[in-house]
């Protein structure tokens, strides 16, 4: 049997204007900003209109560790979005928006798949809103501000040895990693080692994500440490005077954007940090403004549970008064095989064993999940070549667990095929039978919050830390930052920080080459082995087989 590709599934969506995708939301048109027919901004007066609205229901989808065999987390999400309307519910979709890095790089794309995708896939995937390049912009004001007060004086004394700002492109550039900036002579400045990240590694796109509103969303800014002085006092954002200018850039980009999916429901599509290298969740201002206009409330957290769901509880949860329901956690026959020691080559074979042995992955994620104090069902993304045997031992699995599994088939039929996941995971939103709770408290040291997240989520049995990082942990408490939660910056293959480590690893190491401070995000960024912020092209990038056809179509995105 022969199944369409996803983008020619997008291609043939009966698209409705945007106007009509609001007016379900209750969203009048004048409240809304339109990009085009098919996407727009959701005005500042209409979030600030349903604040006194009581909340929906919020469900985070999240995954096992990533596999080359695919696990589908966004097509789930989107999936049990439209398979809740479908059951007459009133839900919608809060995803992140893709960067042009990995789309060009290894992923070719991130919109869902199969039946179960957000359109436009194109925009989505290229410069959509432009909320990207004015993150970029933002970020780069920044940047050229400090070397320009350097320039110019130096009146607040900066060390340039101790500029701790870098520079960002929204795009995978490994020659960017470290360079020497200013050379040239004088009339270009003071020559000083610096660098790129990745602009979804910005500190900006973090703050962005995490602001409640404008006034927010400046203060954070100011927040923001830029360098430190030879007595290592920090230097701020506030006194450079750039956190206006940066506001004015950000004013649009804050804004909420709606699309919809393939079966014309709502979903805000906002915001995009990385989950292994910053906090990986869709904006707080589009998540709240959808518990305001739904019942349901459908997002994702990026990558593993190990990675994007903690950072969603212990960070987002946290800091924007947020509790979810439910946790849907994806995973596929395939990757369960992949974990059990199948290669890629032969996932299409039936292999009961090899699901059986890889179910450790599922089991580790299944347990973190559950120390959270909040229900768990896992959902199996179906593919056409899973087998009746197959399916059924990982339900078994995870009734031993303690918990369910329920076969969805999204990808192939849309809602019809996620009906019955959506039917359950409503009963349990319904029941109110979560207690969420971080997994540790804002007032323990910021070392032992690393060692919470690594014994308890990553099973590891250390942290490796040198006295400098520890005297750093210890300087920032020092400095009234010890109540901030830490954002683990690892690899997202793996419970451990090797890559290669699949299942259920133990008594491995956590090695922590460095630690960032976030103060305007309001977090401890905590680089673990080998992850880069600023990732590189892969020796075939995806950009290769991107083009535009005879018709003037976009190719090879998807």
């Amino acid at each position: 049997m022969s199944y369409k590709s996803d983008i020619e599934i997008a291609r043939e969506a009966q698209k409705r204007p945007i106007q009509e995708i609001g007016e379900k939301l209750g969203i009048a048109s004048a409240d809304l900003v339109p990009y085009g027919h098919d996407k727009a901004k959701v005005g500042q007066s209409f979030i600030n209109s349903v604040q006194d609205r009581a909340d929906g229901k919020l469900i985070l989808v999240t995954a096992i560790n990533p596999t080359p065999a695919g696990e589908g987390k966004t097509t789930t999400t989107v999936g049990l979005g439209d398979g809740l309307n479908r059951i007459g519910k009133n839900a919608m979709v809060c995803i992140r928006e893709a960067s042009l890095g990995p789309n060009f790089g290894m992923k070719g794309g991130a919109a869902g798949g199969g039946y179960a995708q957000v359109v436009p896939m194109e925009d989505m995937n290229l410069h959509f809103t432009g909320d990207f390049h004015a993150i970029t912009s933002a970020h780069s004001l920044l940047s050229a501000m400090i070397d320009n007060h350097i320039y110019w004086g130096n009146a607040l004394e900066i060390d340039t040895r101790r500029v701790a700002w870098r520079r960002v492109v929204d795009m995978n550039d490994r020659a960017l990693r470290q360079i020497t900036a200013s050379l040239g002579g004088v009339a270009n400045g003071f020559p000083r080692e610096t660098g790129f990240d990745i602009t979804v590694a910005s500190e900006v796109m973090a703050i962005l994500c995490l602001a409640n509103n404008l006034e927010d969303l400046q203060k954070r800014l100011g927040d923001i440490i830029v360098a430190y002085r030879r007595d290592r006092t920090p230097v701020y954002c506030r006194d450079i005077e750039a956190d206006g200018a940066m506001t004015v850039l950000l004013k649009d980009a804050m804004q909420p954007n709606l699309v919809q999916t393939l079966e014309n429901n709502p979903a805000f599509v906002h915001g995009g940090p990385f989950a292994n290298i910053a906090h990986g969740c869709n904006s707080v201002i589009a998540t709240k403004t959808a518990l305001k206009v739904a019942d349901y409330v459908v997002t994702e957290a990026g990558f593993g549970a190990d990675l994007g769901a903690e950072k969603f509880m212990n960070i987002k949860c946290r800091k924007a008064g947020l509790a979810p329901s439910v946790v849907v956690l994806v995973a596929t026959v395939r990757a369960m095989k992949m974990n059990g020691g199948v290669a890629k080559a032969d996932l299409g074979t039936e292999n009961v064993g090899a699901v059986q042995s890889g179910c450790a992955n599922l089991g580790r994620h299944i347990e973190n999940l559950k120390s959270f104090g909040v229900p768990v069902v896992v959902a199996i993304n179906h593919f056409v070549t899973d087998t009746d045997a197959e399916v059924q031992a990982i339900k078994d699995f995870v009734v031993e667990q303690g918990s369910e599994a329920i076969l969805s088939r999204h990808w192939e039929l849309g809602s019809e095929g996620s009906a019955d996941l959506a039917t359950r995971v409503a009963e349990i939103a319904d029941a109110d039978a979560a207690n969420f709770a971080p997994i540790y408290p804002d007032e323990m040291p910021l070392f032992e919050k690393i060692e919470t997240v690594a014994k308890r989520i990553y099973r590891a049995d250390e942290v490796l830390a040198d006295a400098k990082i520890r005297k750093q942990l210890h300087e920032w408490e020092e400095q009234g930052y010890g109540n901030l939660p830490v954002c683990m910056a690892k690899t997202q293959y793996s419970f451990s920080t090797d890559p290669t480590l699949r299942g259920a690893p133990v008594g491995h190491s956590v090695p922590v080459r460095e630690v960032r401070l976030s103060a305007g995000a309001g977090f401890i960024v905590v680089v673990c082995g080998d992850i880069m912020t600023m990732p590189g092209l892969p020796r075939n990038p995806a950009a290769k087989s991107i083009c535009l056809n005879e018709t003037g179509e976009i190719e090879g995105l998807f």
